[in-house]
């Protein structure tokens, strides 16, 4: 695997999710002289007692306060340990991982002041694959700084440190991993700490996640129209573009695309479909545009500066900032999740019609004429249990003031409980997606299609090599676990259909 080059700019979701997957990095040179350059401008105003928030003065209520200068290295370890106050399970370590990136590629800016031990530590610590133990519940969104405080406790040797899913003393890990621990200058437990990391790769992760998720449900779908012989009439350029609304002309395309069977054109049915079939450009269209605005958010959180105070590198000189506040990011992880809600109501709705013989004129619950068969008929329920799940975990995160630092800092964005929901959401998604997958199988092996689409036919192939044509009745659960495990989360489903 090709390492990850970082310059502080240019990262994106797909950048994330491959370091968390595991890919190594390296900083750019580029980088490497802008962050020398910052910490030179933090050290001259070390020197010259400018009074710099979180550098050489106290923080939150005590922000008007001067620190003495013998006690700024110790200030920063205080910093650390007095907030790594995380509590509940630790995040898994592909998240941690995508924390920790997101942290190291906007160091390398040179605006946050931190030394260059403190983006070698970072480096050294993903390429070696040591995970920090990072407490799950610990942000409300206005800054992560207790829940981004775990990663450098566990980088001095103090923390927790994840091997093997067991939580280990940090020391002990970095020793046997060839590592020595952190030692922190002046500045740099402001900067590990006071950081919007937590929330920013977790919602890298769910970003790329909902992006291949909203494509998977545009190949389930098709799949699920050719079956039930659907009218492409609405999926034609004529109708999606007369109303352009955002991701309408991108989903209808690709489901002409998907369900086109050439000079085998499969005659449709009816004169109009149920809404789930033939609205889905507006539907999916619609999460198409809610992806987009999420990654573009993204884009500026991943490679932009949150931390406070920053560095003016071109004026060298360092200002307060109000950047770790993140509404839109929350708004944008929001949105995508009720967007999801729509499409996963509607994916239920498709399976359900295709059961009925009065809708699909297929035999009834996707299965034989036989009394005696249930066929999809008990799998509506962990159906609609996912649909139900989906629904709640996409209500938006509340709108609460905080009462943090004696009233100083009195808001919240809930950042990272959005991130987390999502994930939590698309977790739900891609099952749902692979049970609409099977019944979409289903039914066009029961409706007899002799000539399946050209971009559809490699996914029957891999459905139908998961499970098998549903004869007679069997448990399907750990059959619909592997379809999404192996051709959805995966992301193996859009390269088998590519548009």
């Amino acid at each position: 695997m090709a390492a990850v080059i970082l310059d502080g700019r240019s990262l994106d979701p797909k950048g994330v999710e491959r370091v968390a997957r595991g890919e190594t990095v390296v900083i750019d040179d580029i980088a490497r002289a802008l962050i020398d350059k910052g910490r030179r401008i933090v050290d001259r105003h070390l020197s010259e007692r400018i009074p710099v928030y979180g550098l050489n003065t106290g923080l939150g209520a005590r922000a008007g306060q001067m620190l003495k200068p013998d006690a700024l290295a110790e200030f920063s370890v205080r910093m650390v340990r007095g907030r790594a106050q995380g509590l509940g399970p630790p995040l898994p370590p592909q998240e941690v991982r995508a924390v920790m990136v997101a942290r190291l590629n906007s160091l390398l800016t040179g605006a946050p002041g931190a030394s260059p031990a403190v983006a070698d530590a970072l480096v050294q610590a993903l390429n070696r694959n040591v995970i920090p133990v990072m407490p799950r519940h610990a942000s409300i969104g206005a800054g992560d700084l207790v829940a981004m405080a775990a990663l450098p406790h566990a980088l001095i040797g103090e923390g927790e440190m994840l091997v093997e899913g067991e939580r280990q003393p940090a020391a002990q890990v970095l020793q046997s991993a060839g590592l020595a621990p952190l030692v922190l200058a002046p500045k740099d437990g402001q900067v590990l700490c006071n950081s919007t990391a937590f929330s920013v790769g977790l919602a890298a992760l769910a970003a790329v996640q909902a992006r291949r998720a909203v494509t998977s449900l545009q190949i389930a779908g098709a799949l699920s129209f050719v079956g039930f012989r659907g009218n492409r009439t609405p999926f034609q350029k004529a109708a999606t573009r007369i109303r352009p609304q955002p991701g309408e002309i991108e989903a209808g395309d690709e489901l002409l695309a998907l369900t086109d069977c050439g000079t085998a054109e499969v005659k449709a049915r009816r004169f109009q479909d149920p809404l789930s079939f033939r609205c889905m450009p507006q539907v999916h269209g619609a999460a198409y545009a809610e992806a987009a605005r999420l990654e573009a958010a993204l884009a500026v959180e991943l490679n932009s500066v949150a931390d406070n105070p920053v560095v003016l590198l071109d004026e060298e000189r360092i200002i307060g900032t109000s950047n770790f506040h993140m509404p839109h990011l929350t708004l944008a992880l929001d949105g995508m999740a009720r967007a999801l809600a729509l499409v996963a109501t509607d994916s239920v709705s498709r399976i359900q019609r295709l059961m009925s013989p009065s809708f699909s004129d297929l035999p009834p619950l996707l299965s034989s004429e036989s009394t005696d068969r249930a066929g999809f008929g008990p799998l509506m329920k962990p159906a609609e249990a996912l649909r139900a799940e989906i629904i709640h975990l996409a209500h938006p995160v509340p709108i609460l003031p905080s009462h943090n630092a004696d009233g100083q800092e009195d808001a919240a964005t809930f950042s990272a409980l959005a991130a987390q929901k999502l994930g939590e959401l698309l977790d739900r998604m891609d099952l749902l997606i692979a049970l609409e997958l099977l019944a979409g199988v289903q039914a066009v092996d029961l409706a007899g299609v002799k000539e399946l689409p050209v971009r559809l036919a490699p996914v029957h192939k891999a459905v139908r090599g998961v499970s098998g044509f549903i004869d007679d009745d069997r448990p399907l659960g750990r059959e619909i676990e592997r379809i999404a495990a192996e051709l959805v989360k995966s992301g193996k489903l859009p390269t088998l259909a590519p548009l």
